[in-house]
């Protein structure tokens, strides 16, 4: 496809998520929240994949495409509801980031790649899923997870090691080997934890 049609997309996943009501301050600068989120996708994907195709790329911004509109509590308060819900998700934004391309004039080999990768099928197997999956597991170290822990003081350490363990997990060989190489800001407090966590062995 053109450059065109990849800057229209651009454009248009930035304009959903700017009507985001859910504000984050980053920088000096109040965002949407989820066009922060896109954005940061997008710039560490750079930083840790920069020759990377256009549909990976789209893939990778559109991943949270208006998360806003799919709240957790519209399902049930429980494990069951919280897959019942990422599940959701998962479709919600493939089909959101694909309805877009395909007014661009994407073909549909690119529509199912993009479908892939954001419905997270065939991770570690499928290079698109895989690549995404390495990119939101460093913005969520970098950006997202001291947050997180301060919104659970009531778990243990052994719970935050399998947390940061599992997310390890996810990611590839290559993902581990830039993330350890200092290419990431991590959150300071929270190193301790994540060497621990590191420390205890690579799940594939």
């Amino acid at each position: 496809m053109t450059q065109r049609a990849y800057d229209l997309v651009i454009s248009l996943i930035d304009a959903a998520n700017r009507e985001d009501p859910n504000i984050e301050t980053a920088e000096g600068k109040d965002w949407p929240k989820e066009l922060l989120y896109s954005h940061r996708m997008s710039d560490m994907l750079e930083r840790y994949q920069p020759v990377t195709d256009d549909v990976a790329k789209l893939a990778i911004r559109g991943q949270h495409i208006q998360r806003w509109k799919t709240p957790r509590d519209t399902y049930p308060m429980n494990r069951q509801g919280y897959h019942q819900w990422r599940n959701s998700l998962y479709h919600f934004h493939a089909d959101s980031t694909t309805l877009l391309m395909a007014k661009a004039g994407y073909d549909d080999a690119s529509l199912e790649r993009v479908k892939k990768a954001i419905g997270k099928r065939g991770l570690k197997v499928n290079a698109d899923t895989q690549l995404l999956e390495d990119v939101a597991s460093l913005v969520f170290i970098e950006h997202y997870m001291l947050a997180f822990y301060d919104k659970h003081p009531e778990y243990e350490e052994e719970k935050w090691v399998g947390i940061i363990h599992k997310t390890w997990g996810k990611m590839s060989p290559e993902a581990h080997t830039f993330a350890l190489a200092g290419n990431l800001t991590l959150p300071e407090p929270l190193i301790p934890l994540i060497q621990k966590s590191v420390s205890t062995g690579n799940s594939s």
